[in-house]
């Protein structure tokens, strides 16, 4: 499958090709990973991207499909967390400069469950500082951009989030 095609599919389509070994979690999390370093310069989605432990996460969802273990629906796919959750190890801004080197030793609930569930994780996403705004005009980090109009920003705290999806 060509890797463009990837990001037309939808994650229910993505799920049902990992589970029947039809795409590996690599091939999909490489494709998703070229693409945020050939275009998200323009957009401004991530403060942190991970590819050396997303490309490590593939590689055992890869493994355990491999060997007829599925986690479930999330097992191999990408995703990517709003900057505020909690990363063991990863840095977790909160969009602000006061956590700008902020290492959490633990995760949040939900990045356990993700991890549980085989979630593979490109990254942390821009934000509106703390979540307390609506523009994500973020002054650390710049403004996330609409991919459809880069002249316009994406709106809301998860913003990052915004124009990650659409790009």
């Amino acid at each position: 499958m060509m890797s463009d095609l990837f990001f037309q599919l939808t994650i229910v389509d993505a799920a049902d090709l990992l589970a029947r070994r039809a795409l590996s979690s690599v091939e999909l999390t490489e494709a998703y990973l070229n693409r945020i370093a050939a275009s998200d310069d323009r957009f401004n989605s991530f403060i942190t991207v991970t590819p050396e432990l997303a490309l490590a996460q593939a590689r055992a969802a890869d493994d355990e499909l491999a060997r007829g273990m599925r986690r479930g629906p999330l097992h191999g796919v990408p995703v990517a967390l709003k900057d505020l959750y909690d990363t063991a190890g990863i840095r977790t801004t909160a969009g602000s400069t006061f956590f700008a080197d902020r290492v959490p030793d633990t995760d949040a609930r939900a990045v356990t469950l993700l991890y549980q569930a085989g979630a593979v994780l490109l990254g942390k996403l821009n934000m509106h500082e703390w979540a307390l705004g609506v523009t994500n005009i973020n002054p650390h980090y710049g403004p996330s951009r609409n991919p459809w109009d880069t002249a316009r920003i994406t709106g809301g705290s998860s913003g990052g989030a915004a124009a990650a999806l659409a790009a």
